[in-house]
């Protein structure tokens, strides 16, 4: 792996497997919050060779490595990131097996397109992802999950590459997984593709008809119309964060253009101008008042990326 042309320092870079890596690049587009600063540089690998190139590149350049999927489940900082970004994004394919019902999805696939394609071959299973702004990538990293469901349930195995450049393959005993949360938040690894087992021989109208259903029924009480991250806390089992905040009537409370959504008050949007200091001055503001209130402590279910005050 090498670069064909001079690196420097300003310019855009082109490695041998046609990647390019952008310098000063904006991350509030790379994210569902549409709030962050700039990456010193940004990768968008569309195939494995490409995400191999460029974790390379940045070991050689002796860059810290930060990797982004939808986007969806952070909170970048306005003064940016440093380093090398790569978002898996553009990392897009998938197999369906209607016989076995063995569904195999590389990082950047979105989970809402694998629902819909799910349901087409008769597969159940993979209704409770539609509305999830995630990727298979970030979804395998946090165990994402709605109505009972969550990824643990139905993963087959996740394959890995290291920062070392070392592709492993895990399975679902070897990521210790938790709610919202596994082992791999927070390690060198990638997600780069995984396989899941839904149930097959279903009729597939009926399977489109039971996604329609959980997507409208999302639409019509999550604020899908705004940018927001998704769930902002953890439920405080046996409390529901939701439920907390709106009983301390913050339902509709704003801090500049971030605003605690008045249709479900676990999600913050952004009202068309919001900076990522202020989603995190709301959120600090609504563990503050639901610990003074309840003495609970709400934990982030979003992960801050980036220096912030």
């Amino acid at each position: 792996m090498a670069a064909n042309s001079t690196q420097l320092k300003t310019q855009l870079v082109r490695l041998d497997s046609d990647l390019e890596i952008t310098p000063n690049a904006s991350l509030a587009k790379l994210t569902t919050f549409k709030v962050g600063g700039r990456a010193q540089w940004l990768a968008l690998p569309k195939h494995p060779d490409q995400l191999k190139d460029a974790v390379a590149w940045g070991n050689q350049q002796g860059h810290p490595i930060t990797v982004l999927g939808a986007g969806s489940n952070l909170l970048v900082s306005d003064r940016g990131l440093p380093g090398l970004i790569i978002c898996t994004r553009a990392l897009r394919h998938s197999e369906f097996d209607a016989t076995t019902g063995r569904v195999v999805a590389t990082a950047g696939e979105p989970w809402s397109s694998l629902a819909w394609k799910a349901a087409r071959n008769g597969l159940q299973g993979f209704e409770w992802t539609i509305g999830i702004p995630g990727t298979v990538g970030g979804a395998v990293v946090m165990n994402a999950g709605a109505h009972g469901r969550e990824t643990a349930d139905i993963l087959v195995e996740t394959e890995v590459l290291d920062l070392d450049g070392t592709l492993q393959v895990l399975k679902p005993d070897d990521l210790d997984y938790r709610y919202r949360t596994s082992n791999l938040q927070g390690s060198d690894c990638i997600v780069t593709s995984a396989t899941f087992q839904l149930s097959p021989g279903h009729r597939s109208d009926d399977v489109k008809a039971a996604t329609a259903d959980d997507l409208k029924q999302r639409r019509t009480t999550q604020p899908y119309h705004l940018p927001n991250c998704g769930s902002v806390f953890r439920n405080p089992k046996p409390y529901s964060a939701g439920q907390l905040i709106e009983q301390a009537g913050l339902k509709g409370y704003q801090m500049g253009e971030a605003q605690i959504s008045t249709l479900h008050a676990n999600f913050i949007v952004n009202l068309g101008g919001a900076k990522a200091d202020d989603v995190l001055a709301l959120i600090r503001h609504a563990q503050a008042v639901i610990f003074e209130r309840n003495g609970v402590e709400l934990e982030t279910e979003v992960k801050l990326v980036g220096l912030f005050e």
